[in-house]
């Protein structure tokens, strides 16, 4: 990922390209427009999983949210979304380099945390994907608050297998809720 991130890096550099919208903007809009129609408090703590270009925050400070974080486990990633947020003159926008199947305890807690296909890369892995799936819902466990909410999009899980990888973790303070989901896109 790191080299896919450079050459982003340097095309936005030389020509303004941010790179890819991960599940194509559409995907990114439903996200949006759900957080505005269910979430309308502007100043509620979101966090971005695996932020990559930054554009699903950058999107969200266009429509007035101004606590957001973005984090993502390549530093490039990271460069790329403080070039992107700042030639948009966004300011409300921290990113951070964390690895989402390490220690993320340093991060605190937020009310929303989004993952746009970042379980589905961490499921992936090479090395140990069952280990590093079951670390990825501990710390997304950790994250979102107790009465938070976790919005994830995945092309590589159903919906009852995402439920059932979150619900089964025992992690969250009460996985009922994982049987209580909206759908925000098929």
């Amino acid at each position: 990922w790191d080299s896919v991130y450079r050459t982003d890096v340097e095309h936005f550099k030389t020509r303004g390209d941010f790179g890819d919208i991960w599940f194509g903007e559409d995907s990114a809009l439903r996200i949006i427009r759900w957080i505005i129609e269910n979430v309308p408090e502007t100043d509620v703590s979101i966090i971005d999983l695996g932020c990559g270009n930054g554009m699903l925050l950058i999107e969200l400070a266009r429509e007035g949210y101004n606590n957001l974080t973005g984090v993502d486990y390549c530093q490039s990633a990271i460069e790329l979304s403080e070039k992107v947020a700042n030639s948009q003159e966004i300011s409300c926008i921290k990113f951070k380099v964390a690895d989402l199947t390490g220690d993320v305890n340093h991060l605190g807690s937020f009310n929303i945390a989004l993952d746009k296909g970042t379980y589905d890369a961490v499921s992936l892995n090479p090395e140990d994907a069952f280990v590093k799936r079951r670390k990825y819902i501990e710390n997304v466990a950790s994250i979102v608050s107790q009465k938070g909410m976790f919005i994830i999009t995945s092309c590589n899980w159903t919906e009852s297998e995402l439920v059932e990888h979150f619900k089964s973790g025992k992690y969250f303070w009460n996985t009922d809720q994982w049987c209580d989901l909206q759908v925000v896109e098929h």
